[in-house]
C-alpha cells in the first residue's frame, strides 16, 4: 500500500476532565483505519448528553444518551472521494461507562474511537458472525495500542 493520508477533524463541543488530545483521537483512529483504508476523510466529534441524545433520536429514533454514533458518508455515484463521515462520542457517557466497568479511561476511549470508524468501514454487530468479527478487530487494534481485550 502508497502512503496512507488520513485528514481528521477533531471537534470539542465540551469541555471535561479526561478527555484525550487531538494527537491520542487521531492515533486510534489512524489504527483503525489502517491497513483498511488509504486515503480518509472524517470527523471525531466529542460531545455532552444533550446533543448525542438529539442524534440518536432524530437518527437512530432511540432515546437517551448513547456512547458513540457513527455517521457514514453516503457515495454520490460519479463523485469520487475519501470522505469517510462523522463519530459522535458523548463524553460524560464513556467516563461513566469506564468506571461502571473497571477500565481505565483511556482504554475505554481508544476502543469508542476504533469502534466508531470500524462502523464508518462498513463494520457491524448487529448479527453474531458480524460481531464477532469486529470485536476481534477491536480487540487486536486495541492491544496494538497496548490496551487490555474490553470484552
Amino acid at each position: 500500500m502508497s502512503e496512507q493520508k488520513y485528514i481528521i477533524d477533531v471537534q470539542y463541543a465540551i469541555t471535561a476532565e479526561g478527555l484525550p488530545g487531538e494527537q491520542e483521537i487521531c492515533k486510534w483512529v489512524r489504527v483503525a483505519l489502517q491497513e483498511r483504508q488509504e486515503q480518509a476523510e472524517l470527523v471525531v466529534r466529542i460531545v455532552d448528553e444533550a446533543e448525542i441524545t438529539a442524534l440518536n433520536r432524530r437518527y437512530r429514533g432511540k432515546e437517551g444518551a448513547t456512547n458513540v454514533l457513527s455517521f457514514p458518508y453516503e457515495q454520490v455515484q460519479g463523485v469520487e472521494t475519501g470522505l469517510l463521515g462523522d463519530v459522535v462520542i458523548c463524553a460524560p457517557v464513556v467516563a461513566e461507562e469506564a468506571v461502571a466497568q473497571g477500565k481505565p479511561l483511556d482504554a475505554h476511549w481508544a476502543h469508542m474511537v476504533i469502534h466508531g470508524v470500524l462502523h464508518l468501514l462498513g463494520y457491524d454487530h448487529y448479527h453474531d458472525r458480524e460481531a464477532r468479527e469486529m470485536e476481534q478487530l477491536e480487540t487486536g487494534q486495541l492491544a496494538s495500542l497496548g490496551f487490555m481485550n474490553p470484552y
